[in-house]
């Protein structure tokens, strides 16, 4: 098979949240290659942003330096998460839930989610997201789960099969990427994990490429304003029903 559809005008935002500060090695980063790899093949602009290097203060307004905060780097990574077509948090696995970063990340996300787009849609209409997940105990589904409701949930639109994992065995051991002793690295013969990771990075690519070719999620029955104004888009008051 071969695939003839241009993604060369597409961008990609990976977030890394991780709990190591760089440049100490990721596990999770290991993971992220796979997917940004392959996307870059196909000529898409990426960036990995791993959250844990920047200062990201705790709140729900999108910029907390207004609200008491000296310091907040999340204006910034917004705005170059709103540059790009696909958004990817990839987080590892803490007592069986995503990392605490991770759900900073999200929580800043919806932040953001009161503003709207050209269109007068919540603003992450039009944009398409995927979840990667790795540790050493169970959990991945249950992350990718939260992770994935919570985008859909602020607008963005999830492809089929729109997440990959890769699970150590429980307890201490090799995470992934760790060199073996046979001079192997862990898990990256997993065929689970590449095949999943491929899957979701191709129905990523290919629902920004249609999303993008559509000029973005149809906006009849979902403006905010227009609904207020008295416009029910169809409609049926239940009383007369």
């Amino acid at each position: 098979m071969s695939e003839k559809t241009d993604y060369s005008d597409l961008s990609a935002v990976f977030i890394n949240a991780t709990l190591k500060k760089s440049p100490a090695k990721s596990h999770t980063d290991s993971l992220i290659n796979i997917s940004k790899n392959l996307m870059e093949k196909q000529g898409v602009s990426t960036e990995v942003i791993r959250l844990g290097d920047h200062n990201v203060a705790f709140g729900m307004q999108p910029d907390m330096t207004e609200h008491g905060w000296e310091v907040d780097e999340w204006p910034k990574i917004q705005d170059k998460i709103m540059s790009a077509d696909i958004l990817v948090i990839a987080s590892p696995i803490w007592l069986g839930v995503k990392s605490s970063l991770a759900t900073l990340a999200v929580e800043r996300l919806y932040s953001n989610s009161g503003k709207k787009n050209e269109k007068g849609q919540y603003l992450y209409y039009g944009k398409t997201a995927g979840c990667l997940v790795t540790g050493n105990e169970d959990g991945a589904k249950a992350v990718a789960m939260e992770t994935l409701y919570a985008m859909a949930h602020i607008g963005y639109t999830i492809p089929p099969q729109p997440d990959a994992a890769w699970l150590g065995e429980a307890g201490p051991g090799p995470s992934y990427g760790d060199e073996l002793e046979d001079g192997t690295k862990a898990g990256f013969d997993n065929d689970f994990t590449n095949k999943n990771t491929t899957f979701m990075t191709w129905n990523l690519l290919h629902t920004a490429r249609m999303l993008k070719d559509a000029g973005g999620f149809p906006s009849y029955g979902n403006i905010a304003s227009e609904w207020d104004d008295g416009n029910k888009f169809g409609f049926e008051n239940p009383e007369y029903r």
